[in-house]
């Protein structure tokens, strides 16, 4: 009997192990994780005070393993693939649980604000979020701080997101592209350049991006832009304002667009309309378009360094955990690539994604 009882406890406690482990997606694992900083990023920007979440709602208990959930815009954009890559590197050293959600498209808002309300409903520990639409996003991130969730907006560099969130970390958009609207003026400048914009998807992050460029070159005799299109943020999009700039004002000599994969679009319909001598420029970093760069294809993008802005954010977010995190914006590196200095970036595969198609 005694045997027989011993052995029943054995399997309740089994049972019990079991029921924890699954019962609601996590395993709470009290104890075992301990804090450690790896990664040293830029002294936090505050945030407007009405977007500044405090610090005391995050109701992460230290100690414990914690879940981070990545929630990128679109699973198409390798740029984002390659901040989660950053992300999980991290996650993996530091022993978190890690998962990524997001929708296949960039232009499905409400499939990302569907994501995130089921992420609230999970109990996570953090959500690392970067969405296409602030607006429609900031009621589920009001929720998710309520709810006790760590909420760090990435790739951006809003200040006054319309709710409070614990950080955001990014680039400076808009310094991004003025420095490569300098770029062009140290290079081409005094050449009588026609220029053609590729927008984004309407919203905060075209603004920006062209914005910056267009400052850069403003009031200059030797730039003038006769056309600005949106190109939806993909290559195809990029592929069809390329042509329709290019179609409707033969005189452009420089096209410039809000990311690379609008830019790799547009070298697409150069190609496709055999026209030479038109410069190409873009903003991003993505391996596909570094790639290009190498090859002289496209002159020059703003390397945001994607997969340093994963690791960064992943070591905000620990640090906010563990209160070594005060809030504020953490701006994360760019620099202005062209064929003279891409080789070493290539050379880097682990720190792209996806990685380039061949040794450099």
């Amino acid at each position: 009997m005694k045997k027989n009882a011993f052995i029943i406890m054995i399997l309740v406690f089994s049972l019990v192990l079991v029921f924890e482990t699954f019962a609601g997606g996590q395993k709470e694992v009290s104890g075992t994780f301990e804090y450690e900083k790896t990664v040293d990023y830029e002294t936090p920007i505050a945030l407007e005070i009405t977007a500044q979440a405090s610090m005391d709602t995050i109701g992460y208990i230290q100690g414990k393993q914690p879940v981070i959930a990545y929630m990128p815009p679109a699973l198409e954009f390798n740029y984002y693939m390659a901040i989660g890559k950053g992300i999980e590197g991290l996650c993996e050293e530091y022993g978190a649980e890690y998962f990524m959600l997001a929708p296949q498209s960039g232009s499905d808002i409400n499939g990302q604000m569907g994501m995130i309300q089921d992420v609230i409903t999970r109990g996570v520990d953090v959500i690392i979020l970067s969405t296409h639409d602030e607006q429609a996003a900031a009621p589920l991130v009001k929720q998710a701080v309520d709810n006790g969730i760590m909420v760090v907006i990435v790739n951006s560099d809003i200040l006054d997101f319309p709710t409070p969130v614990h950080g955001v970390v990014g680039y400076n958009q808009r310094n991004g592209t003025y420095k490569l609207g300098e770029y062009v003026i140290n290079m081409y400048g005094n050449s009588n350049i026609k220029v053609g914009l590729i927008e984004g998807l309407p919203g905060y992050h075209s603004t920006e991006r062209i914005g910056g460029f267009v400052d850069a070159i403003e009031g200059r005799t030797d730039f003038e832009v006769v056309a600005s299109l949106s190109g939806g943020w993909n290559v195809e999009g990029g592929n069809i304002a390329a042509m329709d700039i290019m179609q409707g004002h033969p005189e452009v000599t420089l096209i410039m667009a809000a990311n690379d994969y609008e830019i790799m679009g547009a070298q697409k319909a150069v190609e496709g309309l055999d026209r030479t001598g038109i410069v190409l420029l873009g903003n991003d970093g993505d391996t596909a378009c570094l790639e290009e760069i190498a090859k002289g294809t496209v002159h020059a993008t703003v390397n945001t360094t994607p997969f340093i802005m994963g690791q960064i954010v992943m070591q905000v977010v620990i640090d906010g955990l563990y209160g070594k995190f005060d809030g504020g914006f953490v701006e994360t590196p760019t620099v202005i690539v062209d064929k003279d200095n891409v080789l070493p970036y290539l050379q880097e595969p682990d720190r792209l994604y996806p990685k380039p198609s061949k040794v450099y």
